[in-house]
């Protein structure tokens, strides 16, 4: 199971936000992120609130789709009646859990709520993670006619040893197969993959990096593995069974899969994400890096709007329960300050290759920056024209620090 929320506030059982998140929303997209909580088996390394069927106790997968269509109902009121402008979804986001355990028409009827509550901006982006032996090239077809844009792929490695240490559960082989099906049905495909699992090598790490540009893909995500206290793999780790990750074979490995990815034509944008082109970057992720506002749908969900962040209650029957009674499914919220906001501000734009601009920070940030080429964490010559940019050492040391930070 996932670590217990952060403490803060009581989430209004109305959901009313507060005036002040219109301050400034007409210049803010919204997105929606809907979570499906289900998974055939729990990986070791995750933390994820997701739960297998013998988990659900009290709730069922089939009516989810309902479940999650009626909060989706709940935000566009929600949204309406706070007085914030009309602003359509410029992205929406199917994550997990694994999304396409549910039936395909599951997920089209998700996305129809969003279309028929929220509105989907011209153009706008739509993706589902997927695992590769959960799709079939009919299911992908499916979602292409029901309006999905995009699909990103759990390959995580190539080599079976490092997918048992993961417990992950696809035959590599089969990747190949559901990128074309993809590229079939007309959908843009994202790889993701995971680096510096215990027991894995740099050989192994070039092997799985090269299979996943051999699919050719459009976008290609690198995450480095990060042990989460209450996963089994802490306790495997804790208990000697399993070595720790090594720091420096990590940040090698980063610089060999940002080496590989360049000379293969991709760009970096964020930390973690590579694209062909600026077309293929994921507006979705890009909406969180630049503190954007978004719905989070389904148990134990997070969302941010002008920022107030609130999150979900986590258990599937809890949930449900919430969702029949009409009720807000919120846990729990805060109400950032100025300073936290400008932090966060900071900490996400770090991430990302546009950087921040010199000239939005105080003072007392710009003595920062200035400590910060020092030790050769900022792209000094970025910062002569007025823009902080992170070196590969900084972009590294970004990453460790902003995934232990933000939710």
């Amino acid at each position: 199971m996932a670590g217990p929320q952060p403490i803060a506030d009581p989430a209004p059982l109305d959901g009313a936000l507060p005036g002040s998140v219109v301050d400034g929303a007409a210049e803010r997209t919204l997105s929606m992120y809907l979570h499906v909580p289900f998974c055939r088996v729990r990986c070791g390394y995750c933390d994820f609130n997701t739960y297998t069927a013998t988990e659900l106790r009290g709730a069922k997968q089939s009516d989810y789709a309902s479940e999650a269509a009626a909060e989706v109902a709940f935000a566009g009121a929600t949204l309406r009646a706070t007085g914030l402008p009309e602003r359509e979804a410029a992205t929406v986001f199917f994550g997990g859990g694994t999304p396409t355990l549910l039936p395909a028409s599951d997920l089209a009827r998700m996305l129809d709520a969003v279309r028929d509550s929220i509105g989907l901006a011209p153009g706008a982006e739509i993706t589902t993670e997927a695992n590769p032996d959960s799709v079939d090239a009919e299911y992908l077809t499916t979602l292409a006619d029901a309006g999905f844009t995009r699909v990103s792929f759990g390959m995580q490695s190539a080599v079976p040893h490092v997918l048992a240490t993961l417990e992950r559960t696809h035959d590599p082989e089969r990747v190949p197969r559901v990128v074309e099906w993809a590229r079939q049905a007309g959908l843009q495909v994202s790889v993701d993959l995971i680096y510096g699992t215990p027991g894995e090598s740099i050989d192994d790490w070039s092997a799985s990096v090269d299979a996943a540009l051999s699919t050719r893909p459009d976008h290609l995500s690198a995450y480095s593995l990060i042990v989460e206290d209450g996963t089994r793999l802490a306790r495997q780790i804790r208990s000697g069974t399993v070595s720790q990750p090594d720091e420096d074979l990590q940040a090698d490995m980063y610089e060999l899969v940002d080496e590989k990815l360049s000379a293969a034509g991709f760009s970096w944008y964020e930390v973690s994400n590579w694209s062909r082109g600026t077309e293929y970057a994921s507006r979705h992720n890009l909406a969180y890096w630049r503190s954007q506002d978004w719905w989070g749908i389904g148990p134990g969900a997070h969302s941010h709007i002008g920022g107030v962040r609130w999150w979900n209650v986590k258990h599937p029957a809890a949930y449900a329960s919430r969702m029949s009674e009409g009720l807000s499914p919120g846990a729990g919220r805060e109400t950032l300050s100025d300073d936290t906001r400008e932090l966060e501000r900071i900490l996400l734009l770090a991430r990302t290759r546009d950087g921040i601009p010199i000239p939005s920070l105080a003072s007392e940030a710009r003595v920062a920056v200035a400590g910060l080429i020092a030790d050769d964490l900022v792209n000094a010559e970025a910062a002569l024209r007025g823009r902080v940019e992170l070196t590969l050492r900084g972009r590294i040391l970004a990453d460790a620090v902003v995934r232990r930070l933000t939710v």
